[in-house]
């Protein structure tokens, strides 16, 4: 099939997400992460000792893609298999937490649940452990996820094969699979492990990385190479009857080749790989949204570039949102600019806390220490500039919350905000100072802070540490209140009372 050219305005692919219905088939497995620091050697082996100081808890594997593909903001039915055990149980509690996800989770009574244990220290894994099933599903374990598979594909869009070769995706139950999809006409993205890519027949489209790709066929591919990645992909596609392959090339970016013999080659989008664990679960999640949404190859391959990149610097298996992958563009667009004499960069705007607190956990996770001031900024003056950059000269990265109308509304009267919360965004994410602008609409900041967990909490006023909102959990994990004094004559009340006056 011959791929047609991209889109510049590729980002419009997820104003359709939330009408895509994803079946994502696959290997489930919870991810544990312990969290801690290296400060000595063990006496009894030559080996580092990690204090710890946190551990968290995570769907991954399929259930990963699973989760992208909610946090993009479509729909996802995940099929996979499970043991009869208390992990089991840890991933059903999870991901009855997640809203746009459900698990249809057949139960193997003769297999466990697969968990994965990372040990991590100042940002780096030191250790990995893994409890694997048996690699083999009981007649029993099969025909519940087959019946599973029937009634996800009756209503998907689109189906996602997420094989981590840990047994649900054997041959005779992708031969099953794989006829279901083809009988309800459904497009099947795969993200395979399987160095025999046959086994995938049927599929749309296939996503391996620079070393699946060589091993598959057969011979070494230099994933620096163009050519030599367009030669290996296209004799894949031809020998499989595949219309398309997109090839991971990491730092070299991202190939999509046509049965044609037609090729795209993306840059990588990623500024700084922080984690790789899971890029390839949003990858696949962000294109295979991007074509039920109705984009075309290449468009969707650009949004799951894009995607991809932002979660690269995250910590962990994580998820990206549609606000971070248009930041991550727009930031990147900017940065040209900067770099050939145009304006500088504008912090990015969120109005959801949520996809705010994942980048700063990512930041924090990075070492950096994380700062919030708040306020409704209506006239944005010389008082509000003072406090701002005292607050980023005291941390490491910015987050300016500022009130929505509704809320300013609420606590100034029915004359305010004097300007719209856009407006006021716009104006504070153009400050130097400023790393992040999160637009909420509650009366106070305290579930926002909540959410974001600051190292440093700054407001400016007439307060005491105690008497700030949101001091209470900034302090109890070990953060700290900075107040501000406020510049003489330069409150906003002050400010509006001297234009009303005929001030200046």
């Amino acid at each position: 099939m011959t791929i047609r050219p991209a889109r510049a305005d590729f980002l419009d692919l997820d104003r359709g997400f939330a009408a895509v219905n994803v079946a994502v088939i696959g290997d489930v497995m919870l991810d544990r992460f312990v969290y801690g620091k290296v400060e000595r050697i063990s006496p009894e082996a030559p080996i580092p000792v990690l204090r710890v100081d946190r551990r968290t808890t995570m769907i991954g594997g399929a259930g990963n893609a699973a989760r992208n593909v909610a946090s993009l903001g479509a729909t996802a039915r995940l099929v996979a298999v499970v043991g009869p055990d208390a992990a089991a149980d840890e991933l059903r509690g999870l991901f009855d937490a997640e809203a746009r996800i459900s698990g249809d989770l057949a139960v193997d009574p003769e297999g466990g649940t697969i968990v994965k244990t990372r040990y991590v220290a100042q940002s780096q894994q030191l250790l990995r452990s893994d409890e694997d099933g048996t690699g083999r599903l009981s007649p029993a374990a099969r025909a519940g996820l087959l019946a599973a598979v029937d009634a996800a594909i009756a209503d998907a869009g689109i189906v996602l094969l997420s094989d981590y070769g840990k047994g649900v995706l054997a041959p005779d139950i992708l031969t099953a699979i794989m006829a279901r999809c083809a009988a309800a006409g459904r497009p099947v993205v795969v993200d395979p492990k399987a160095r025999d890519l046959s086994r995938y027949r049927g599929a749309m489209v296939l996503t391996p990385n620079a070393v699946e790709l060589a091993a598959a066929a057969g011979e070494p591919v230099d994933p620096a190479d163009d050519h030599a990645v367009t030669r290996a992909a296209l004799g894949l596609v031809r020998a499989n009857g595949f219309p398309y392959l997109v090839a991971t090339r990491g730092a070299h970016g991202v190939s999509v080749v046509g049965a044609d013999g037609s090729a795209v080659h993306l840059p990588a989008r990623a500024r700084e790989v922080f984690d790789v664990s899971g890029a390839g679960d949003t990858l696949v999640a962000a294109l295979a949204c991007g074509l039920a949404a109705g984009g075309s190859i290449v468009d969707a391959v650009q949004y799951a570039n894009a995607a991809a990149g932002v979660v690269v610097g995250k910590l962990g298996t994580a998820t990206v949102t549609p606000t971070e992958v248009r930041a991550a563009v727009a930031g990147d667009a900017e940065a040209k600019s900067v770099a050939a004499g145009g304006a500088a960069r504008h912090a990015p705007v969120f109005t959801d806390a949520a996809a705010a607190a994942r980048l700063t956990a990512a930041w924090q996770a990075e070492g950096l220490k994380v700062g919030v001031t708040n306020g409704c900024f209506d006239l944005l003056h010389r008082g509000h500039l003072d406090v701002i950059a005292r607050a980023r000269a005291a941390c490491d990265r910015l987050v300016v919350a500022v009130n929505a109308d509704v809320s300013v509304r609420r606590l100034k009267g029915p004359t305010r905000p004097i300007q719209d919360q856009e407006t006021r965004a716009a104006v504070l994410a153009a400050l130097a100072d400023v790393d992040l602008v999160l637009i909420f609409a509650e009366e106070t900041p305290a579930e926002l802070i909540r959410a974001i967990g600051p190292d440093l909490l700054v407001k400016g006023g007439d307060y005491t540490p105690e008497t700030v909102v949101g001091a209470d959990v900034v302090t109890a994990r070990g953060g700290r209140v900075m107040i501000v004094p406020i510049l003489p004559g330069h409150s906003t009340t002050a400010t509006v009372a001297r234009i009303a006056a005929g001030g200046d």
